[in-house]
């Protein structure tokens, strides 16, 4: 292959994940990503995305698929994939009264898959795990003082993975991840009176951890050409621990609206010495019926949050209200006309999906009516329903006979809350995923 060509990719490839490192604070206007680890984002390839967001039997050459790493070993020995993925979302937000718009766009993930050796693959990437990004608040009265009382938050989890896959029997394979999970957190609660200095309390906090990911995947051969894959993934509790740090400080102005400003006071700075962070026990499975010119899946996931340990003091909420066991349930379907056409339209994939999930973080929840806020807080959740639709448009490499694909995807989300005064979200997003396919590793041959 050209050398020129194979520097030109990897360039992009360092210019993709350098700027996906500085876009992982974008994303989420969200008050539900105050609680907990944020929003959980569940990164699906972009094709797999339109598909509901199966993946987990997922077992395909042309396609990275970090869902279970088992796939990884279905790649052959001279192939190179590169595969980022970009969206924008428009949410809606809607408490029964009052409605808002909020506009934000991502650089979901950047990830790449090459093979080590016969039947064995491996793939490296950087995805999000979770997102924070909240600006909301209200009046409040107390003792005949009117102030307004406004909650603020950045921050959210990545993490850079490297996986292997090898694939021992014929039509079994094994992987595994190992992921480095980074992230930094920043919260507060501002107060900010008709008069006088403006109080800040502000919570800080940094998270590194290893996390693994083992999948297995088996493929079960039909008659004419067709065939099911099953695969599972399993991911260990994390244990983390990290230093939280509080702070409650005096400004002349508001620090958001004057950034950099500094205090005119500190009343109070301290460290929280290793608190203890834990993410949960993951089982997922799942399936695919796969013919020449139709994938149909399903896939299951279990996520064990019940009970893990979170310093109290960043929620206020008892041990026993802060999580729920989540789960998630995903279907999808793609159909392409005919894949070996000269038509460029047979050669299109249709897919469309489906999806439900119950949220992991319970949150406290205010009556907006109760000025003074004597009522007391009360404890609710939600549960997300979900719709995709895409396109995937082929690119035929003439030269090598290799074909990338351009997928084009739009997801409509809601939020259902469960309690009374909880927000109702309605998310509309549209991504754009390309996966380049390259013939990296066979040798040139010349007269």
């Amino acid at each position: 292959m050209n050398i020129r060509k194979k520097r030109f990719s990897l360039l992009i490839a360092f210019l993709t994940i350098t700027s996906i490192i500085f876009a992982q604070q974008v994303g989420s206007n969200s008050p539900y990503s105050r609680y907990g680890y944020g929003l959980l984002m569940n990164p699906t390839p972009g094709a797999s995305e339109a598909m509901g967001g199966i993946g987990y039997g997922l077992r395909r050459s042309q396609q990275v698929n970090w869902t279970n790493p088992a796939s990884y070993s279905k790649l052959d020995t001279l192939t190179f994939i590169f595969d980022v993925g970009i969206s924008g979302h428009m949410a809606r937000m809607d408490d029964g009264t009052n409605n808002r718009d909020f506009y934000n766009g991502n650089l979901d993930y950047v990830a790449m898959q090459f093979p080590l050796l016969h039947k064995v693959g491996a793939s490296i990437g950087l995805l999000p795990y979770s997102k924070m990004g909240y600006n909301f608040g209200d009046e409040r009265s107390l003792s005949n003082i009117v102030y307004r009382e406004t909650y603020r938050g950045t921050g959210g989890l990545s993490q850079i993975y490297g996986g292997i896959a090898w694939e021992p029997f014929k039509n079994i394979s094994i992987g595994a991840n190992l992921s480095y999970m980074f992230g930094s957190f920043s919260r507060s609660s501002v107060v900010i009176p008709g008069s006088g200095l403006v109080g800040e309390t502000k919570y800080e906090y940094s998270i590194r951890e290893l996390k693994y990911d083992l999948g297995v995947q088996f493929t079960y051969p039909l008659e004419k050409g067709r065939s099911i894959t099953i695969g599972a993934v399993y991911s260990p509790k994390l244990n983390a621990t990290a230093d939280v740090n509080p702070s409650e400080m005096l400004y002349v102005n508001d620090p958001y609206q004057i950034p950099g400003i500094p205090p005119s006071q500190i009343l109070k700075t301290d460290t929280l010495k290793n608190a203890s962070f834990q993410l949960p026990h993951t089982f997922g499975a799942g399936f695919t019926f796969n013919t020449r010119q139709l994938v149909v899946g399903i896939d299951g996931t279990y996520q064990m949050w019940k009970d893990l340990n979170y310093p109290g003091v960043l929620d206020n909420l008892a041990s026993g209200d802060r999580f729920n066991n989540a789960f998630r349930v995903n279907t999808g379907v793609e159909y392409v006309i005919n894949p070996a056409s000269q038509n460029f339209f047979h050669r299109v994939r249709f897919r469309g999906g489906l999806s439900y999930s119950n949220s992991y973080s319970n949150f406290g929840v205010n009556d907006p009516n109760d000025r003074s806020g004597t009522s007391g807080i009360t404890v609710g959740s939600f549960n997300e329903y979900g719709i995709n639709v895409g396109l995937g448009l082929p690119f035929w490499d003439y030269m090598w006979g290799r074909m990338s694909m351009l997928n084009i995807g739009f997801g409509y989300t809601r939020q259902q809350p469960n309690a009374s005064h909880m927000i109702k979200q309605d998310m509309f997003k549209i991504s754009i995923n390309m996966n380049l396919n390259e013939t990296w590793f066979l040798k040139s041959l010349f007269n």
